[in-house]
């Protein structure tokens, strides 16, 4: 009756079945260990012929599984004649793997940084996926020791303001060029200097969801934020660039705030008359959205 309701339990429709076992895979189980392990979390105590009966895989197989598995911790033996197994807790045990591997990671980065590439890197490489972005960017303020500068909306800072905060508390000055109403909220210390976007935060053309950064005057990463993609270089014509477009928007920054009443009479709210004849359409359409100037 036991060996029944197993197979039965093993056979009921299991939608995600093929998305755990994919999932198993990356993490270093053979597709026989994860079914097995599967089985045992369905139902604990059992026997290898029950294991081996109600999730389909070969005896021969299932007794190989659970000795590995017996060996790494995943399963535990809880009797003899017969030998019956249980799982693990999946919450602790999968802890305790990531925990391994960000250790064993840890290692094997120290390892290689005697072959890192060289400090003057020429290439650009992609960084892809929100998760890796994030962690990139908080990687390299972690890494900066002198300077950060920032040109950046407030909704993206605010993602890595504990990062930023951190930089400030050891001392590196920041420069950010902020697309957003509220300087204040960005200024972690007295080095750390936050000015509005041509002294009003509004963004202009169709650049509106454009970030980027640079740090120590030697490193840049810039990507959209509506593109799971971003860009990282040392490139030192690349670095330049980038440090050239924040330091320029910091000069604006400041002349818009001494001179702006001269500089709209001159040129219209927002660099209007000198925007207009160089933008695209689609970057035309956006500045009246953006500004609600006509």
């Amino acid at each position: 009756m036991r060996e029944s309701n197993l197979a039965q339990k093993s056979t009921a429709p299991d939608a995600s079945l093929d998305g755990l076992l994919q999932q198993f895979r990356q993490i270093g189980f053979t597709e026989y260990e994860a079914r097995v392990y599967i089985q045992l979390l369905r139902q604990s105590p059992a026997t290898a012929y029950e294991i081996a009966k109600a999730c389909g895989v070969p005896r021969p197989n299932t007794y190989n599984a659970l000795e590995s598995l017996a060996k790494r911790g995943t399963v535990l033996p809880i009797s003899e004649n017969p030998m019956r197994y249980v799982a693990a807790p999946p919450d602790r045990h999968l802890s305790a793997i990531a925990r391994q591997t960000v250790a064993l990671c840890d290692t094997l980065t120290h390892a290689l940084s005697r072959l890192k590439t060289p400090e003057d890197d020429p290439y650009v490489w992609n960084v892809q996926g929100e998760t890796a972005i994030v962690r990139k960017i908080d990687e390299l303020i972690a890494e900066s020791t002198r300077t950060i500068w920032v040109k950046a909306s407030s909704d993206f800072l605010r993602d890595h303001s504990d990062a930023l905060r951190a930089a400030a508390a050891r001392g590196v000055d920041m420069l950010i060029v902020l697309f957003g109403t509220d300087a204040e909220e960005f200024r972690f210390s007295p080095r750390c200097r936050v000015y509005l976007h041509e002294n009003t935060g509004i963004r202009m053309g169709t650049a509106d969801n454009l970030f980027t950064l640079t740090f120590d005057l030697a490193q840049v990463l810039t990507a959209a934020t509506d593109n799971l993609t971003a860009f990282h270089t040392r490139n030192h014509a690349v670095v330049q660039m980038a440090n050239t477009l924040i330091r320029h928007d910091f000069y604006m920054a400041e002349i818009h705030a001494r001179f702006g009443t001269q500089i709209d009479a001159a040129f219209g709210p927002h660099l209007r008359d000198l925007r207009l004849r160089s933008f695209t359409e689609a970057q035309i359409a956006s500045f009246h959205q953006m500004t609600g100037v006509p």
